[in-house]
């Protein structure tokens, strides 16, 4: 019987780890072809540690605050990772700036979510800024990492309306359940091999075109 080779996927988490739970629960699909090996947090006391434990996924705790620079911090990191023989990273709520060393050594095989249309909206607060600047939809983007804050070629986008009573917490409700549904999305596509990156782009194979269309206000 064939013997199905999936890609080795890490999640660094910081907290609760709720994307991190929707990329456990499509990798636990038997026909995925992704599989989360390694769970690594920079805080001790993060919430997604417990749950990947019981989801029978090995963890580790890479305190930022023990070394003496992020330098040591992120050789500490790599380590980890390349000892695992980790071959996809997924940012999930991870609250560290990775750097230019970093990000370049790891190209191609580092992804991020960001809870924004990017390049909009770049940063914190996305949500009171989406708000305050008066945009009829938002959303969140998938994409891989470079050097810069929140750049690189984006993989996918999901869009939400902007209500006109909306709170930031509405709103952050509302984009995160559209971030559960993109983030497996795109790292099964990337399992898949259908995800290639030309001109700082990244080009989706065998992938359809979206039709439905959303106006906001509707009338």
């Amino acid at each position: 019987m064939e013997v199905t080779v999936r890609l080795r996927v890490a999640v660094l988490i910081s907290g609760r780890g709720s994307n991190m739970r929707a990329l456990i629960d499509s990798c636990l699909n038997n026909e995925s072809r992704a599989e989360i090996v390694l769970v690594i947090s920079n805080r001790p006391n993060a919430g997604g540690l417990s749950l990947a434990t019981k989801s029978g996924i090995e963890t580790a705790v890479i305190d930022h605050k023990g070394f003496t620079d992020r330098k040591a911090f992120e050789t500490e990191l790599g380590r980890t990772l390349k000892s695992a023989n980790v071959e996809l990273i997924c940012l999930a709520g991870f609250m560290r700036l990775l750097s230019p060393d970093f990000a370049n050594g790891w190209r191609d095989r580092l992804i991020n979510i960001h809870p924004s249309l990017l390049p909009a909206f770049k940063g914190l607060n996305t949500h009171e800024r989406a708000i305050s600047t008066g945009v009829r939809v938002t959303g969140c983007t998938v994409h891989f990492v470079r050097p810069q804050m929140d750049d690189g070629p984006i993989i996918i986008q999901g869009v939400v309306p902007v209500h006109s009573n909306d709170t930031e917490e509405k709103l952050a409700e509302r984009v995160l359940k559209m971030e559960h549904h993109c983030y497996p999305l795109a790292v099964q596509w990337i399992a898949e091999g259908r995800v290639r990156v030309i001109d700082e782009q990244a080009i989706v194979d065998n992938s359809g075109t979206a039709t439905t269309q959303l106006i906001n206000p509707e009338r």
